[in-house]
Order: C-alpha cells, then structure tokens, then sequence
C-alpha cells in the first residue's frame, strides 16, 4: 500500500487536506460490508467528532469494558491521529467485536452491508442509554443519602421522562407520520414512527427523487386492507400516506436492490439504474421550506447476487472524491459517481451498484 499511498499523496499534492487521514482497511475475510460502512461513517464528519470527543473523555476509565461503542472510538482516533497522511489500518478489533455480539457475522459469508450498518446504530444506541441511565443512577443514589426522605423518585410527578436523545439520534434520526384518512367519516389519524434510514423501493431508470415520492404517495385501502377507524367503530375504506415529518441530519437512504422473487424462490439482485444526485432537495416532508442536503458517502454493492460480491465506498472528503477498496485507497473524479447509477439494461456487464446513499443537510448559512 506504500506506493498506492504515496501515489494518493502525489495526486493531491499541496491540496491533501491539513489534518485529514485516508487509510484503507484490511479485509479479514469477507469483512468488505464492514469496511465500507465504516469508511463511509468516517467521513461523515458530525459522526467521527462525537466519536473522538467520546474516546477522549473516556480513555482511562476505572474499570476498562470493552463495547462496540468503545472499539469504534479507539478505531477512529487510531485513524486519526497517524502520523502518516496515507497507509493501511488493521481494524482486527472492532471486526472481533462485531463476531462476539452478534453471531450473523460470525462465519465467512458474504453479509448485507445495510443490516450491518443498522446492528452498529441500534447498538450504539443501547451503550450510550446503559451509561447514560447507570451515570444517573449513581448521581441520584449520592444525592439520596443527602435526602432524609428516601431516594427520590425517577419519575417527575409520576410521568415517565423523556426517551434519552444520543448523538446517533441527533446526527441520524428523523421522523416519519403515518396518515391514515377514513373515506367515510374523513377522520385523520396520524401516528409518528422514527428512523434511522429510509429503505425505498426502486424501478428501473427512476432517481432518488421519484422512489422518494412513490414513498410517500397515497395508497387506498379496500377490500381486504380496510381500516378500522375509532370514529366510526367499523372497517372503513381509507387512504394511506407517509410523510417526513422531520427530516434527519445525515439522511441515510437504502436502495432495495434485493428482492424476492417468489416463483424462483429466492432473492435476486436488481440491477436498475437510479439516479442519486450530488445535491438532493426533500419536498415531501411536512416541513415549510425544502430541505437541502448534500452527498458525501456511497456504498457500493459488486457483483450479480445477494449471496455472494463485494462491497466498496465512495466518500467525499473536502471537495475531493475517494475511491476505498479494502486495503486500496484511490483519487476519483467526481463525474465517476454516476458509473454508479446503475444499468439501463436488464443484462449489463456492470455490476457495480449504489446500494446505502449518505446526504447530509446543509444548514442555511451553507446553502
């Protein structure tokens, strides 16, 4: 990789970004699904800050309990404080982590890249709300011993706070509505659900942009789908719609490029071409003003089946676009995203396919 390191180094020249890493990730056997999320995770910048702020504040701690949460930081920081600009990182750790967690990326399979990267979230999650709950638990059991009247009660006038928001919730968390419309009485029902991706489905030649809308258009519901409405004490026709309510930070869209097809009975990779743009503008949230974001990450999937291919990503790293392969890690022109669209043709010899999309919202000042 020295030479592949060095050669990066001379395609950027005096543009190579003051402070910035870019180091492959060795492959520990089929570990390409987790290498490509976590490059994409990487760079994506709100994320890796909170990561290293974390790594700080917790790097001695008293009795040292190694988590996911906790070989994700070290991972990062090792990353980032290299003293090379370029080279390769072993991530032997968080790879022996992830095994011993979960028994789905225990063997040498080829592994889906989307349900890995839900695991990491939903687990990062869980660690920070068990800290989180077992700081507040010994605050208010020294703040007891002062209290003659007992420990105080976890409860504030007997309602239950409020669900712990984490830095994965404010960085990746948004909400969707459920509107259900009863055709007879017109009551609308409305019920919020969050998220931490959205799944779309695709067709072929179509973008973002239109799978978006598909998500969100109406759909009736008769015959067999009736719903029952509270108002009218019946099954009733309705129409169904979901909405963003609120949109996320870093909106991570997955592409269903595996379906089912029943008579084969088995899932099948679609290779249709979907067009993701650099810069996306959500209309269909519930929000006045469009929200703007911008591309940053992209996980490639390789190869003509679920069951077996690679996975590689293309970050954006200021204003530059990087190629990562395992180990490898290349300068590319931006116009190359597109090679990554899809195929227009059922039988292409490209397989090479943009599968988990990462946009994250520009802020008014900076669109």
């Amino acid at each position: 990789m020295g030479a592949a390191g060095s050669k990066l180094e001379k395609a950027l020249g005096d543009h190579f970004p003051e402070g910035e890493r870019y180091f492959g990730l060795e492959n520990f056997g089929n570990t390409c699904y987790c290498n490509s999320v976590l490059q994409a995770l990487y760079f994506c910048v709100p994320f890796r800050e909170k990561l290293l702020e974390y790594y700080e504040k917790n790097k001695n701690p008293v009795d040292p309990e190694e988590n996911l949460l906790t070989c994700l930081a070290d991972l990062f920081t090792q990353i980032s404080s290299q003293k090379k600009k370029t080279g390769v990182i072993a991530p032997k750790r968080f790879v022996q982590r992830v095994r011993k967690e979960n028994e789905l990326f225990r063997g040498y399979m080829h592994q889906d890249a989307h349900e890995f990267l839900n695991f990491l979230l939903n687990e990062l999650v869980d660690i920070l709300e068990k800290e989180s709950s077992a700081t507040k638990d010994s605050s208010e059991n020294s703040s007891s011993e002062k209290v003659a009247n007992g420990p105080r009660n976890g409860l504030a006038n007997g309602v239950q706070k409020e669900p712990l928001v984490t830095w994965v919730h404010k960085n990746f968390q948004g909400i969707l509505t459920n509107e259900t419309k009863c055709l007879r009485c017109e009551t609308v029902t409305a019920r919020d659900e969050t998220f931490f991706d959205l799944s779309l489905d695709i067709e072929q030649n179509s973008s973002i942009t239109s799978c978006l809308k598909n998500f969100s258009s109406t759909e009736t519901l008769n015959a067999e789908d009736k719903f029952f409405c509270d108002k009218c004490c019946s099954l009733q026709e309705a129409q169904k719609r979901m909405k963003i309510k609120k949109p996320p930070h870093i909106l991570v869209i997955h592409l269903k490029r595996f379906k089912y097809i029943e008579n084969l009975g088995r899932y099948k990779k679609l290779s249709y071409r979907v067009v993701f743009p650099l810069e996306l503008k959500l209309t269909n949230t519930m929000e006045d003003a469009d929200s703007e974001y911008s591309l940053f990450a992209v996980v490639v999937h390789v190869g003509t089946g679920p069951n077996h291919g690679h996975y590689v990503s293309l970050v954006k790293s200021h204003n530059h676009w990087l190629f990562f392969d395992d180990e490898n890690v290349d300068i590319i022109d931006e116009s190359a995203v597109q090679t990554f669209f899809g195929s227009a043709q059922e039988y292409s010899s490209n397989s090479e396919h943009g599968y988990i999309l990462f946009y994250e919202r520009l802020t008014s000042e900076t669109s």
